[in-house]
């Protein structure tokens, strides 16, 4: 078991909360989360790079002068890649590069990532976020009060619009629900941040989960 302290917004331990690592598949699976993080990049490229090959740049076929008797070096069409203004030889195309992993890896490599958090002691746990409306100042001073000073991630168990608007403007600090978060996310931040209740819908879907495998 592992056990998590609880804090306010202030930054104050309130409670503590015991963690079953078997919930989270027992023990972290480094080749699982790397397969998940080179997935995770992979898909964020776009693959619409694209270059003009012979056959697309405009200008005629026909050779610019006859082969020999000229005194100069043979020569093809004007749209050849050594000219200026031709095709680009083996030039880039579109292509996809979106991988997939079937739903179990990921929800394992979710889980062997917030257990990698744990254990490393950078996931912390607030008990939950009380923001009337927007306030960057209020939730700036809420990470320093937590010690964090570096890249977040916040996972919450619903959407709070005043939440998301509270850190949209504090750089390197993303905020999404727990039932949204995938390895690739979690591993990008150095501090994975949850409220109470984010973290008990994650074990509960875990635990479900399982018992939906064992069936």
């Amino acid at each position: 078991m592992i056990e998590l302290a609880v804090y306010n917004q202030q930054g104050q331990q309130v409670d503590k909360m015991q963690v079953d690592e078997g919930l989270l598949g027992g023990h972290v699976r480094p080749a699982l989360l790397k397969q998940a993080l080179v997935m995770h990049h992979a898909n964020q490229r776009q693959g619409t790079v694209a270059t003009k090959s012979r056959g697309l740049v405009h200008g005629s076929t026909r050779k610019l002068y006859r082969q020999k008797g000229t005194g100069r070096a043979r020569a093809g069409a004007s749209r050849t890649c050594v000219r200026r203004g031709g095709g680009v030889s083996f030039g880039k195309v579109r292509r996809d590069f979106r991988q997939t992993m079937p739903k179990k890896q990921r929800r394992l490599a979710r889980n062997s990532a917030i257990l990698s958090k744990l254990e490393s002691q950078e996931a912390k746990v607030v008990d939950r976020f009380e923001f009337d409306s927007p306030k960057t100042k209020e939730f700036a001073e809420m990470l320093r009060c937590l010690e964090i000073d570096r890249s977040c991630l916040l996972a919450t168990a619903t959407n709070d619009q005043n939440v998301y608007k509270s850190l949209r403007n504090i750089p390197r600090v993303d905020a999404m629900e727990a039932r949204q978060l995938s390895a690739g996310d979690i591993l990008r931040r150095r501090t994975l941040l949850l409220t109470r209740a984010a973290l008990e819908s994650l074990l509960e879907g875990s635990t479900k989960a399982a018992s939906e495998t064992d069936q």
